[in-house]
């Protein structure tokens, strides 16, 4: 018969024979204590009552006191207290013990501050109950007055004012304490060592905290812990690796604290499958590990990965918080998945989180992302407080996706609703009037920054101010702007410059910029490929030549540009004239029935784009099957009929051409189309694109 099922049956007994000895409630009360049986100890104290059983003797009492305290039952624990009919020091640690445990901390130090008599269990108590809940400050009040009544503290005292210290970062009161703790000859205790070993970490004295730790010849798993944490949190992963193999090598067995903080380390160093790994290891995987996880591989461009993840966790029972959908909501952003990022929009609202700051702009944000600026607008308007990356997030969203006008109104309400702009703020604004054109209203915004709004421009600013002067057909103004920079420009400025070139065909300036970006980035392949093109576009085949022959010569590797879209959950990725899908040939003869139609309406294609010494033959073929024209043709494949928009996210800047193809098609299919490059949103509908044919 189990031990608790023989203590029901005693005190079952005790209410058949009616009121019973003290000696049999303390026999009891104490069976209760040992098998921390809450249920028969409010059974047994009910007998008491019953039968008005009262004792001057505080032992009974306390023990059952203590029991709902440890357990905190605060409740149960305070109606005890009242009725007691005397109260000892014991008692009154009794109730702080319960205040602590329930949280409940502004009613333990009330409560300590009432008491007629404390000890150093009452000080150590409250210590600890303020430090564990983040009330550092006030905990070092405490022991402050622990010391002026003369009450001399115990390892338990220490470790809590260090923890207290360590979250402070408050090093003076830490160093202070260490003077008092040899005083105590408490430096070999091993909570002792390990909290001011924690403490030096969390201050940032790695070297210190290394040193104590090598001398510490009683190590467990919170010694470890600490120094591998400490050196994940000043960013050395690679000690926290080193030193999480040494720790395996020693034979103590990882926690789930340690296994959290490799999870970390190795994501900040790239290394996913030993992430992997180690996340497999852990038996009871809580949020915390799952969120890491999942963080991880959204860090690291693994997106699908984390909403693989996120999947995995739900069915596993695991309730995410707030940090964890937010950090999905970005992976599903990042890749421009409207539908999942719908699916888990309603996990939000589901978990009760979507009105979390961070999880609605983080759905602001993926709605922008995924061009549909109405849905984000909804979320936004509905939000019950905002920050001012809310506001950034909308902004910049319409920005993007080419409604300058609507960003700037909404520019002007934030000011109207006394939100401070920062530095992030005007990026969006000048983006807005750089998508847009508007060079008097670009200029209007960026001349007061400083002076108004107490923001310093920075290279971001200045990027979008050159970026709207050298589309605007000034390009001397643009140049001479970069400068009078008070900044050294950098691959950004000079890169910004290169794109503005690139689509004016300004090869002056553009080989200047070129030039810069040689030096500065010598391996980044995305200047030699625009510079070349350049010369391609007005025949200098002798300048692509040369440019080749340089790239060539420094070893310099371009990456491909591709497109992807998403259908029925799915993403198919295409490269330019790619043959590789399992429905090439649905494909190409979508995409030629499709050109075939344009044609009939008066499309030709541009083959002024196509950057290569060949026949217009060749010429012809190659533009035709750019990855954005492929991704196409396999949505009208797939999905025919449906009016919902094509949604196509591709990974460098668009043509000329296809950008006048996707114009026609809109209007030729009379069904939107919304294309996402490196640069911006392209919502193409009834033959008119968003930019304007400004980008």
């Amino acid at each position: 018969m189990k031990p608790n099922h023989k203590l029901r049956q005693a005190v079952d007994a005790l209410y058949s024979r009616g009121p019973a000895t003290i000696e049999a409630y303390t026999q009891l009360v104490l069976t209760c204590v040992r098998a921390n049986d809450i249920e028969q100890a409010k059974r047994l104290q009910s007998h008491m009552d019953l039968y008005y059983f009262s004792s001057n003797d505080t032992f009974l009492y306390n023990r059952l006191l203590h029991l709902y305290a440890k357990s905190g039952k605060l409740l149960d624990a305070q109606e005890l207290f009242d009725k007691m009919p005397k109260r000892d020091v014991m008692s009154w640690n009794a109730m702080l013990l319960a205040y602590a445990k329930s949280g409940s901390v502004e009613n333990l130090r009330a409560f300590f501050d009432q008491m007629p008599f404390r000890d150093s269990v009452s000080y150590n108590t409250v210590i600890a109950g303020l430090a564990g809940k983040g009330l550092s400050s006030k905990a070092l009040e405490v022991f402050g007055k622990m010391q002026r009544e003369g009450f001399d503290p115990t390892e338990y005292t220490h470790v809590s004012v260090l923890n207290a210290c360590s979250r402070l970062l408050n090093l003076r009161c830490g160093r202070q304490i260490l003077g008092r703790i040899i005083v105590s000859n408490l430096e070999e205790n091993a909570f002792v060592w390990n909290a001011l070993t924690d403490m030096y970490a969390k201050c940032g004295l790695m070297e210190l905290a290394r040193s104590l730790f090598n001398r510490n010849k009683n190590k467990n798993v919170v010694s470890w812990n600490s120094m591998i944490s400490g050196y994940l949190k000043n960013g050395q992963p690679e000690k926290c690796i080193h030193l999480f193999d040494q720790m395996q090598f020693a034979g103590i067995k990882p926690d789930e604290v340690t296994l959290s903080s490799i999870l970390q380390a190795y994501f900040q160093r790239g290394f996913i499958d030993e992430a992997s790994k180690v996340f497999s290891m852990i038996k009871d995987k809580d949020m915390v590990c799952w969120t890491t996880m999942i963080v991880g591989y959204a860090k690291n461009g693994r997106e699908e990965d984390a909403l693989m993840l996120f999947c995995k966790m739900l069915l596993e029972g695991v309730k995410p918080d707030s940090f964890t959908i937010s950090s999905v909501v970005a992976s599903c952003a990042k890749l421009a998945f409207l539908s999942n990022g719908q699916a888990v929009h309603g996990k939000a609202v589901l978990f009760r989180v979507d009105d979390n700051l961070l999880v609605s702009s983080s759905l602001v944000d993926m709605y922008c992302k995924c061009g549909v600026t109405k849905d984000a607008w909804a979320v936004f308007n509905m939000m019950p407080s905002r920050n001012v990356i809310s506001w950034n997030t909308m902004i910049g969203g319409y920005a993007q996706n080419g409604q300058d006008l609507e960003a700037l109104a909404l520019y002007e309400k934030m000011l109207q609703e006394k939100v401070k702009p920062d530095s992030i703020t005007f990026v969006a604004v000048l983006s807005a009037c750089s998508h847009g054109g508007l060079v008097e209203e670009g200029q209007k915004y960026f001349d007061p920054i400083n002076k108004i709004h107490a923001v310093t421009p920075s290279l971001d600013h200045f990027a979008c101010m050159i970026n709207l002067l050298g589309q605007s057909g000034d390009m001397d103004k643009a140049v001479d702007l970069i400068r009078t920079m008070p900044q050294e420009p950098d691959a950004f400025i000079w890169s910004t410059l290169l794109s503005v070139c690139a689509r004016k065909g300004d090869i002056k300036h553009g080989e200047m910029a070129a030039r810069f970006l040689f030096d500065l980035q010598p391996l980044n392949a995305g200047p030699y490929i625009m510079l070349s093109n350049m010369f391609a576009a007005c025949a200098r085949w002798d300048g692509v030549a040369s440019v080749r022959s340089l790239m060539k010569s420094r070893n310099v590797k371009k990456s491909a540009a591709y497109s992807w879209i998403e259908i029925d959950g799915q993403v198919h990725k295409f490269v330019s004239e790619d043959r590789t899908h399992p429905e090439t040939e649905i494909i190409y003869e979508q995409l030629s029935r499709l050109i075939k139609k344009l044609q009939e309406a008066g499309f030709s294609p541009e083959t002024k784009f196509v950057l290569h010494d060949v026949v217009e033959e060749e010429k012809l073929k190659s533009i035709c099957h750019h990855s954005e024209k492929l991704a196409l043709a396999f949505a009208l494949a797939r999905k025919p009929q449906v009016c919902m928009p094509i949604r196509i996210m591709k990974n460098i800047r668009v043509c000329g051409d296809c950008h006048k193809f996707m114009k026609f098609v809109s209007k030729i299919i009379n069904r939107p189309i919304i294309l996402r490059d490196s640069n911006r949103f392209h919502h193409f509908n009834e033959g008119k694109c968003s930019c304007k044919d400004y980008w």
